[in-house]
């Protein structure tokens, strides 16, 4: 299949925007037309040599985009930083983070993901991009279907406080189970209060979304991501000889219950991996993505490494 577009597409200032943070904002919000179409034609959008330094101006940049939300209900391992901007990832440099398109385990998905790079690894630390929409054309019918006629069904089983996983006080971003009854009602989860304290959370969601302005049906999921076959041999093994599979703190099956075939998965795997692209960061980079068009992961590093992120 022939790319027609460059992911991401680069950016970099003329005479008009200057290197300038507050000038870029200003010409993104009076070429709003002209902006949404780059974003819909190529995916994701790279801001290189704006002089992004300041965490308020990467979040007015953001909010440019998109009305900026919280990260509350999100089951990665992220922290707050100033305002509307966390950390991309508080995971270990030595994990791969593989692709998947951001939050799509929740009812409503952010649909702009805005990255800032405070600060490039040594060595590693890419943000690999894959393009869902060349994803989706080379996804065999037959499996397609199956998915869409099933949806999926998201498992989460969260500690009190600590334990494996991300603690339902931490995911939620609250100490009163109650506040947490609401959101989990709100939102359509079904839910379990364990014995010892932790939650099990389980929500039903479809596997190929809509675009939400083109229309385009895509796969748009974290089935590969979520599934026990997604982690790592030895990860898996540990798991596997403490806990019994409905309690790992990730799980994800058909949205009737049965299990997915690991080799299905494993083709959404290497389909990706072979639609994967990447760039080197540079300080003061800012990525936009549009999360239903493309999804991203995070490769190794070493040395320090910042990016923020930003979400609406």
């Amino acid at each position: 299949m022939e790319r027609l577009h460059a992911l991401p597409l680069q950016i970099t200032p003329d005479a008009e925007t200057g290197g300038n943070p507050a000038a870029l904002t200003a010409w993104v919000i009076a070429n709003q037309d002209a902006v949404r179409e780059l974003r819909l034609r190529h995916g994701a959008l790279l801001f290189r040599g704006f002089g992004f330094e300041a965490l308020q101006d990467f979040q007015d940049f953001v909010a440019a985009f998109t009305t900026l939300r919280t990260y509350q209900g999100g089951a990665s391992q992220r922290s707050k930083v100033e305002g509307m901007v966390y950390t991309s990832t508080d995971m270990a440099a030595h994990y791969e983070i593989s692709q998947h398109h951001e939050s799509a385990y929740t009812p409503a998905m952010p649909a702009i993901v805005g990255f800032l790079c405070g600060q490039p690894s040594e060595t590693g630390g890419q943000t690999p991009l894959a393009d869902a929409r060349r994803v989706t054309a080379r996804l065999p019918e037959e499996l397609k279907a199956r998915f869409l006629e099933k949806g999926l069904l998201y498992l989460n089983n969260l500690p009190d406080g600590f334990g494996f996983g991300k603690s339902w006080q931490a995911q939620f971003q609250s100490e009163r189970r109650e506040e947490v009854e609401t959101q989990l009602r709100d939102s359509g989860y079904e839910w379990t209060w364990k014995p010892e304290g932790g939650l099990r959370t389980a929500l039903r969601c479809e596997a190929l979304l809509p675009h939400p302005e083109t229309g385009e049906r895509l796969w748009v999921n974290q089935a590969d991501h979520w599934h026990p076959s997604g982690l790592r041999g030895e990860v898996r093994s540990k798991l596997e000889r403490v806990l019994a599979v409905e309690d790992f703190p990730m799980n994800v099956t058909f949205g009737d219950g049965t299990p997915i075939d690991e080799a299905e998965l494993e083709l959404v795997r290497a389909i990706v991996r072979e639609e994967m692209t990447e760039f080197p960061w540079q300080k003061g980079d800012v990525l936009i993505c549009d999360n239903f068009l493309v999804s991203h992961g995070r490769r190794s590093y070493t040395g320090e490494r910042k990016v923020y992120v930003a979400l609406g």
